[in-house]
């Protein structure tokens, strides 16, 4: 008997497609949509790689708590206050919002100037304060 005949075989091989493909999928989200952090990994990115924390949101939300070393950007201006700020190109960016989309969507932007490595905090700061992570005022 043939090996790819058998019922059985063929179950089996298509669970095998399926669960690779499963596995696979996280990894394409990434490569397409950037790298989504959560609040741990955001942490060891601080302290391990010296990641440069980006703030997106308003500067009144700002000024009531950020992150550990977050510098505030407006989120329209992003390429201009990235220069102005002169962020060395070899360290990670963090990029932080309220909820995680703002950041998100700011991602492929800060990829473009040519940064090593970026990544968007998932949750934004609501994860962060979730994660009883300390805020600075």
């Amino acid at each position: 008997m043939n090996f790819l005949t058998q019922i059985d075989n063929l179950a089996l091989i298509a669970l095998l497609a399926v669960s690779g493909i499963a596995l696979f999928l996280p990894t394409l989200s990434t490569l397409i949509g950037g790298k989504g952090l959560s609040p741990t990994e955001a942490t060891i990115w601080i302290n391990r790689r010296k990641a440069a924390v980006l703030d997106l949101r308003p500067a009144d939300a700002f000024k009531a708590g950020h992150l550990p070393g977050a510098k505030h950007l407006d989120a329209a201006g992003i390429t201009a206050g990235i220069e102005k700020l002169k962020i060395d190109r070899k360290n990670p960016v963090i990029l932080v919002c309220e909820t995680g989309t703002q950041s998100r969507k700011a991602l492929s932007e800060v990829q473009k100037l040519g940064f090593a490595e970026v990544g968007a905090l998932d949750g934004g700061v609501q994860a962060w304060k979730a994660a009883a992570l300390p805020l600075i005022k």
